[in-house]
């Protein structure tokens, strides 16, 4: 049990760092010059990746739980 722990660190620490990352990006979109629909897009598009981040972090938990520590299996 402790094993599938130990593999979920890295897509955790990975998922942290690109939400960070995008979080700091949207930051920076709404701190600049720019017209409103830019920064609405901007905005939308960061929002669109951190879910997407999420939910690829749920599903790589799911398959680590489940003991499926290869994705290539499935094709």
């Amino acid at each position: 049990m402790k094993l599938h722990y130990k593999k979920m660190i890295a897509p955790i620490v990975i998922s942290i760092l690109v939400i960070c990352y995008c979080v700091l990006y949207g930051i920076l979109i709404f701190a600049m010059e720019m017209p409103a629909w830019v920064k609405i897009a901007g905005g939308v598009i960061m929002v669109g990746l951190i879910g997407t981040m999420i939910f690829v972090l749920m599903e790589r938990m799911k398959e680590i739980r489940k003991g499926e520590e290869d994705d290539l299996s499935q094709y």
